[in-house]
């Protein structure tokens, strides 16, 4: 046995990318919705066109929940497998689809199954790498989703080129995207394993703790017995509102409010997905370093402050500024929570008690838009409707100034409270 228990973890975050590219690829989603808008044998309205992609979220939380709590007791390996099975098979069933009248295949397709097998996926990655970097618990998890979120960056012109192919049938071009994603992600789950019983990072020791996984861990019940829980699902879910507000609206705010293009705009939401995913790997660092809530208070804060200045940034420059940190905040928030419930309730069961956390992601993945639509609406008062999502940033910046780890968990910062009767009860106080 090697004398260095971490060695080859590093090849393990390469293989979880891997993986996160392949899913993160359903980002890439508003390539197809214009294209199907586009085809004439599909002629699909916007509603219809975002259908497929907004079944899609939904399912995620069901996919996480169940694999969370699959692979916490099976191990990584079986279920990032059969998830990226899944969602791949739904990206190519949804290559069969040929006219208006193949929606339910699409929506079965990408929608149900890829957004299942996506959320069996996705927590995998996540819950291990915690497991095997509890020394960089922040860092690792911002790396684990920033794969995810640039997903959508890799694929987006890959799938403009191959939809350039045959523009009247746009759906051909998921044939050979799910075949490239089947490839990647069983290549990257294939090498998933959790660290062995004992596992300790040599030389280092955590706040409060000892350098061995799994001490003071949480079950899932009783991790949604303590109010903490409820918290960081709220932050999560306020959070994600006020960030996929503007992701849903990009396009068209840069034009009416910035008079970008119809291209310009296109090519500016190209490059704001790359802070969505820069923002994933930056906050969790920063939340090593200051603390996790501080860093949650800064995402919501900082969102708030751009949120109420872009209806009157008419300034490209200040308009893509000001969007740009909107998107590495709303980044940034999917990097850090991961990390911050495996502070507050252990990495033991971390895929079932964040699994069911990810709820906020389909929670403010269907708010946020609609509160967005419905308040710009079709007289585009941008004003009226930012605005709102800037109070809501900012009432939200109370959440983590009361949130407080539960007794006997240390943060990123080395805070602590008492122990509480279960931990007491693992670890014999």
């Amino acid at each position: 046995m090697s004398d260095n228990p971490t060695r080859g973890r590093w090849g393990l975050v390469a293989a979880a990318l891997l993986l996160q590219f392949s899913i993160g690829a359903v980002y890439a989603w508003s390539v197809f919705a214009k294209a199907l808008q586009d085809a004439e044998p599909f002629g699909l309205s916007k509603t219809e066109a975002a259908t497929p992609f907004e079944v899609a979220i939904g399912m995620i939380f069901i996919g996480t929940y169940v694999g969370g709590r699959v692979q916490d007791k099976r191990g990584p390996r079986p279920v990032a497998l059969v998830g990226g099975v899944i969602y791949a098979l739904g990206v190519l069933l949804a290559s069969l689809a040929r006219s208006r009248e193949d929606l339910p295949l699409l929506v079965l397709g990408y929608g149900v199954l890829g957004g299942f097998g996506l959320g069996l996926a996705y927590i995998v990655p996540i819950a291990m790498l915690q497991k095997w970097f509890p020394d960089r618990r922040g860092l690792i998890t911002g790396l684990a989703v920033g794969g995810f979120g640039f997903g959508a960056v890799l694929t987006s012109p890959v799938a403009q080129a191959l939809i350039g192919q045959n523009p009247d049938v746009p759906t051909r071009a998921f044939l050979p995207l799910g075949l490239a994603y089947l490839v990647m992600s069983l290549a990257g789950a294939a090498f998933f394993r959790n660290p062995p019983p004992g596992y300790a990072v040599p030389g280092w020791t955590p706040a409060g703790g000892t350098g061995a996984t799994g001490t003071t861990d949480y079950t899932q019940g009783e991790a949604l017995r303590t109010p903490q829980w409820y918290l960081l699902a709220a932050i999560l879910t306020l959070s994600v509102t006020a960030g996929i507000a503007l992701i849903s609206q990009a396009a068209a705010s840069a034009t009416d409010i910035a008079g970008y293009s119809a291209t310009a705009a296109a090519s500016a939401v190209g490059v704001l997905a790359v802070f969505n995913g820069g923002g994933r790997v930056f906050w969790a660092a920063v939340s090593d370093k200051i603390g996790r809530m501080p860093s949650f208070v800064a995402i919501l804060g900082l969102q708030a402050v751009c949120f109420a200045l872009l209806p009157h940034a008419s300034q490209p420059a200040l308009f893509f500024l000001l969007a740009a940190v909107i998107y590495l905040c709303y980044g940034g928030t999917f990097g850090t929570m991961p990390a911050t419930a495996g502070d507050f309730f252990g990495v033991r069961n971390a895929g079932a008690i964040y699994g069911l956390m990810i709820i906020g992601w389909s929670l403010g993945g269907v708010v946020g838009p609609l509160i967005a639509s419905h308040l710009i609406g079709e007289d585009k008062d941008y004003t009226r409707g930012y605005t709102t999502i800037a109070v809501i940033a900012a009432v939200s910046m109370v959440l983590p100034l009361l949130t407080r780890a539960p007794k006997g968990r240390a943060t990123a910062t080395g805070d602590a409270g008492e122990q509480a009767p279960a931990a007491r009860a693992r670890t014999g106080g």
